[in-house]
């Protein structure tokens, strides 16, 4: 069983309480002057920015952030050669089983919130979609943009690759489990999708809130069902959970996280940690 734990001693009172008490981590005995962190290319702009803040306050300190995606993040903070991992999803439980197999106790700190943004081409007409709507269009059972209330085009849909933690939560949240469509264009990075919907008159992709500021592209506001009104994703709608696809974005660490990890993450909820997520388009948690 995955361990999920408040960091009192980290946050002071920001993030979100385990149901099971288990003590706070206990940094190592030595001071790192390295930490290495990996994970979602969501949270790049993020963690790239605390660290550079971070670095600049600490100049005995060296941060490596890395984005090869949620999954092999995951992977790599179980396996311990990671002390850090980002992930725009929650761990699942084949990862828990690993963790708990190699003993692992892994910690959960809710950094900041983001809503998985569905975008267009500039040019396209449509403004608006249902869960329902979405769910079809990325599973291949709606193929033409006019049974949306578009025009008579094909639609191209492109989407994350399968360590993505956004394609992780899209497939849960808006496919309800079901399979991406066949033959679907697979982007390696939010500014990926960003740019080949840019490109792509007839294109529709989904990125992190933080990735559609200034990008050219068409947001579409999202509807619950036919019956709701379509929310567009904000600070305000991502922060009150009224946007349809509100996540939480995640740092998991161990039980043995270093002093230096401990510090960094205590940064993170600081005036200019936080001040930072919302210059970087992120909402704090």
């Amino acid at each position: 069983m995955i361990v999920l734990i408040f960091l009192v001693a980290v946050v002071g009172g920001c993030g979100k309480k385990s149901k099971e008490k288990t003590e706070k981590p206990s940094a190592t005995e030595a001071e790192p002057t390295m930490l290495t962190i990996k994970g979602s290319d969501t949270m790049i702009p993020l963690v790239t920015a605390l660290a550079a803040a971070y670095e600049r306050a600490h100049p005995d300190t060296q941060i490596s952030v890395t984005d090869d995606g949620s999954t092999v993040g995951i992977a790599a903070l179980i396996d311990g050669t990671v002390d850090l991992c980002m992930s725009s999803r929650a761990v699942s439980t084949e990862e828990s089983k690993k963790a708990d197999y190699r003993r692992v106790a892994l910690q959960d700190v809710i950094v900041a919130l983001d809503g998985v943004t569905i975008i267009v081409n500039r040019q396209n007409p449509v403004d608006e979609l249902t869960i329902g709507e979405l769910r079809q269009i990325f599973n291949g059972k709606i193929h033409n943009w006019r049974e949306v209330g578009g025009p008579d085009q094909a639609i191209q849909v492109i989407s994350r690759s399968s360590d993505s933690g956004t394609s992780a939560f899209f497939k849960e949240r808006v496919l309800q489990k079901e399979d991406y469509k066949s033959g679907i264009q697979i982007a390696s990075s939010n500014a990926g999708v960003v740019q080949s919907v840019g490109r792509e008159l007839w294109s529709i992709g989904y990125v992190g809130f933080a990735y559609v500021q200034g990008a050219g592209v068409k947001v579409i506001g999202v509807k619950k069902n036919p019956a709701n009104p379509a929310i567009l994703p904000s600070y305000l709608t991502i922060r009150d959970g009224s946007y349809p696809l509100e996540r939480p974005l995640h740092i998991y660490a161990t039980n043995k996280v270093s002093s230096l990890a401990l510090s960094f993450l205590e940064f993170i909820f600081s005036p200019q940690g936080q001040q930072i997520a919302r210059e970087k388009g992120y909402v704090p948690a």
